[in-house]
């Protein structure tokens, strides 16, 4: 029993906090719609006492104290419960009687978190708004030569290749030799990057496969979906939509039982298998899906026993080196499906992945090769990670598509591009920009869950409980209770639209370029940015 009056290393006020609870008494008619619905407990309901002094009118009375009680909003202090800002208090107050409020301090709880040994993690956002995409500009405007297109009116046809593009020479060698021709896939240029069945909800996960489904039945649009780790639903495993589908294996082989056991039953090969090797926003460590979301069916798909943490390994603990990957794990996966399936790898961004490259250059049944950049949004990564490692997609990509050059193999190898694309919101030109530098085409999944499901993180740590199974918005929960506020066809509607806005606007930048029959890979000279050194770094045009 602590002593009246103790304060302990650990207290803190409201004033302390990152987020505080604005509670309006008059409003209030104690529904407890607010605390129910608060993903971290940060509210209670609670006896508030209030005392008030009594003057008496004449000299004959002492003064004297008046006490009342009333109930009300608390809002709890230790950093375990500290507000996260998400505001879903104030979306189901029917009198808009309560709203959190950013607090204009230093965030002092920053120094409070770390307890037990534990360091904070926190899910999904980098504190870094500058962006050298969003400064790109495209300088390069057809007008009397080469005469531009009309994007309203002229057929666009933006489609790009997944799969090894062998020369004509190379290639006749390769097919007399063995029978074989690599595979390749025409796919969309914008890929939905690697987010697992675990890490999402069932419901989030179900929308997004129904609106890729769509936009590839309906629509003509022959958008792809990676599964990231984490395996696939058996019913999407043996259903005919596993084609608009990337298997991706990764280190901890989560879910490649479930897999291995449904070839037999496939109706349809997956589009293609990415090997994960590394991710942007963690470089040298593996991600973690935390036991809050290990329920029974994702247990069940993943092969673990239920309720247990899943960290992943930094690396693949069965390969030495990028040379025995490619030997061992890329020729692998591309014989499990009797060679009929594009097999290519993902690393992170970072110093040495010209080596990977090289060395893909030099095996015929690598099909491509995926970068990762450092703003890639995560759920399973600590902050020290997020914000202190890894290497900007821009000039990584750069020098993977100018090495590529230097081999005369860029027309051969296709590079696709993720982090932070679209992180402040301008996708298609984040898109567009990378696509010039030399993508092949780029991965998102940070943006699918803002603008395809309502996602209410934000770079200045608002919300970001995506690791610990609370989403407000039933995004990334695997508790029924949260996942079922979340309506797969609605996901389903918006990612269709995201889509069709992407497709426009892509067109709006290609066009002028006089492009509407292939993608402008690597068509710098129609780059230019204000920033003279990121102009040298990524050989585009300096304009001010």
């Amino acid at each position: 029993m602590e002593p009246m009056g103790c304060i302990t290393p650990s207290a803190l006020s409201t004033k302390d906090l990152p987020w505080q609870i604005l509670w309006n008494k008059d409003k209030c008619t104690l529904c407890g719609s607010c605390t129910a619905i608060c993903p971290v407990k940060a509210i209670d309901l609670g006896v508030h006492r209030k005392r008030t002094l009594q003057v008496p009118t004449g000299l004959e009375t002492r003064p004297g104290n008046l006490v009342s009680i009333y109930h009300g909003i608390d809002q709890r202090t230790d950093p375990a419960h500290a507000c996260v800002g998400c505001g879903m208090c104030t979306m189901v107050c029917p009198n808009g009687a309560i709203a959190p409020m950013r607090s204009n301090e230093i965030d002092k709880l920053r120094f409070h978190v770390n307890q037990g040994g534990e360091p904070r993690r926190r899910g999904g956002r980098r504190n870094n708004p500058d962006s050298v995409l969003d400064k790109i500009k495209f300088v390069r405007i057809s007008m009397l030569t080469d005469p531009a297109l009309d994007a309203g009116r002229h057929e666009f046809e933006l489609r790009t290749l997944l799969g090894r593009v062998l020369p004509p020479d190379e290639m006749l060698k390769v097919s007399r030799e063995s029978g074989w021709m690599p595979p390749v896939r025409e796919i969309y240029p914008l890929v939905i990057g690697s987010m697992s069945f675990g890490a999402l909800s069932p419901n989030m996960w179900e929308g997004l496969q129904m609106g890729v489904a769509y936009l590839n039945e309906e629509m003509g649009m022959p958008v792809r979906i990676c599964t990231g780790e984490g395996g696939c639903p058996p019913r999407l495993l043996k259903s005919r939509f596993i084609k608009y589908v990337i298997l991706q294996i990764a280190s901890g082989y989560f879910g490649w039982d479930e897999i291995i056991h449904s070839l037999p039953q496939m109706k349809e090969d997956p589009c293609a298998i990415e090997i994960k090797y590394g991710q942007g926003a963690k470089p040298g460590d593996g991600g973690l899906l935390m036991w809050y979301k290990v329920n029974k069916l994702i247990a069940a798909i993943r092969g673990v026993p239920q309720g247990i943490s899943l960290p992943s390994p930094p690396t693949h603990q069965t390969k030495y080196s990028i040379e025995e990957a490619v030997a061992k794990m890329i020729q692998s996966m591309s014989m499990a499906w009797g060679f009929r399936v594009p097999v290519y790898p993902k690393i992170s961004a970072t110093s040495t992945a010209m080596a990977v490259l090289n060395n893909l250059t030099r095996n015929p049944y690598a099909a491509g090769l995926a970068i990762d950049g450092e703003d890639g949004g995560t759920g399973a990564a600590y902050n020290v990670s997020m914000d202190h490692m890894g290497h900007p997609i821009a000039g990584n990509l750069r020098d993977a598509y100018l090495t590529l050059v230097k081999l005369g193999k860029q027309n051969e190898i296709p590079l696709f591009a993720g982090g932070g694309i679209g992180k402040n919101g301008n996708l298609a030109a984040n898109a567009a920009a990378l696509i010039m530098l030399g993508a092949s085409g780029v991965q998102t999944g940070k943006y699918i869950m803002q603008a395809a499901a309502g996602c209410l993180g934000s770079e200045a740590d608002r919300c970001n409980v995506c690791n610990i199974g609370v989403c407000p918005k039933g995004i990334t929960s695997q508790d029924p209770r949260l996942d079922r506020r979340l309506d797969p066809e609605k996901v389903a509607e918006r990612l269709v639209d995201l889509y069709v806005s992407f497709n426009t606007e892509l067109k709006k930048i290609v066009a002028p370029l006089g492009r509407s029959t292939s993608l402008p890979i690597g068509m710098s000279d129609a780059l230019g940015i204000s920033d003279a050194d990121a102009a040298g770094r990524l050989h585009i045009k300096y304009v001010l």
